[in-house]
């Protein structure tokens, strides 16, 4: 076995995992998996640059993570960055940053990339092989993913629930007006995803990353969140569709109230809840199997 620490560092938050890989297999054993809200692309949507804040805070989080790193002495570290960091002109000042914390520099990967990362660590563990829909609900972008055992259609589009609540959202609750904006974004995406995927062909829709384990625990009535129950658990639209509704009606402090939206997702968990249910209206389909386990684990059987 392989000891290796996978990092995902996002729009909206930084993860990390260390675990024990089996190079022959591909299999991984968890030691620690953790996140933290750091809001990397704080309005890189209207400046084009990372907020000197933003990258304080996501290098916090990398120092935090450099000692758990070497706590569990970890052999080798792959540190991946997603659509803030693609986006950013100073993304420079973030390499550097990485760098000079974690000692290995930063990839920032593209929409192909993360997509293919996606997809593995979705899809690995699901018995079967009939063709999957893999959506990754990010806060800058959202991929999509269709294969069987291996991806053979991938594209990446920049919606993502941070994305659009900064694009859109200035009420509390947000007016009619902002949904249906948020909806024609969504819509004109899906236009452009369907171009190159076939995301109405698939036979199941695996649905990944915080907005959608957020939507399930919300849907499976949880008190607090359980990545055990979350996991592998199917919810219908009509679910999401409630849930969803439920979201945009209520005022920042009522979705704060709810135990299971983690507090740095409160101000954009509607939008997210909205992108999946609009896919899921797109292409017909009665449910969503979701996976807790996503890039991350991808990332981490990459080094394996």
């Amino acid at each position: 076995m392989t000891r290796v620490a996978a990092i995902d560092c996002g729009t909206n938050s930084i993860r990390l995992l260390v675990a024990d890989a089996a190079p022959e297999t591909g299999d991984i054993v968890d030691l620690d998996r953790r996140m933290t809200i750091v809001r990397l692309g704080q309005g890189v949507d209207r400046t084009g640059r990372l907020a000197p804040e933003a990258l304080e805070r996501t290098f916090a989080a990398c120092r935090e993570y450099a000692e758990v790193i070497k706590a569990y002495g970890a052999e080798s570290i792959r540190f991946v960055a997603t659509s803030a960091s693609r986006d950013a002109e100073n993304r420079d000042d973030f390499v550097r940053g990485v760098v000079d914390i974690l000692g290995v520099e930063p990839e920032v990967i593209s929409g192909d990339q993360e997509a293919e990362f996606s997809f593995t660590g979705a899809t690995k563990e699901l018995p079967g092989h009939e063709e999957r829909l893999v959506v990754d609900i990010g806060g800058g972008s959202t991929e999509f993913v269709v294969g069987h055992a291996h991806v053979e259609a991938a594209r990446s589009v920049d919606i993502g629930c941070v994305r659009l609540t900064e694009r859109h959202i200035r009420h509390d609750p947000p007016t009619a007006d902002e949904v249906a904006a948020i909806r024609a974004d969504i819509k004109a995406a899906l236009d452009l995803a369907e171009k190159t995927v076939p995301i109405r062909e698939a036979q199941t829709l695996v649905g990944l990353a915080g907005s959608v384990t957020t939507v399930a625990a919300i849907a499976l009535g949880l008190e607090e969140y359980d990545s055990e129950t979350i996991h592998h658990s199917r919810i219908s639209r009509a679910q999401v569709a409630d849930v969803t509704a439920r979201l945009l009606a209520a005022t920042h402090d009522e979705r704060a109230a709810v135990p299971v939206i983690h507090p740095g997702r409160v101000d954009v968990i509607a939008a997210g809840a909205l992108v999946l249910l609009e896919i899921m209206e797109r292409i017909g389909i009665e449910e969503v199997v979701v996976s807790e386990h996503d890039i991350l684990d991808g990332i981490a059987w990459s080094i394996a």
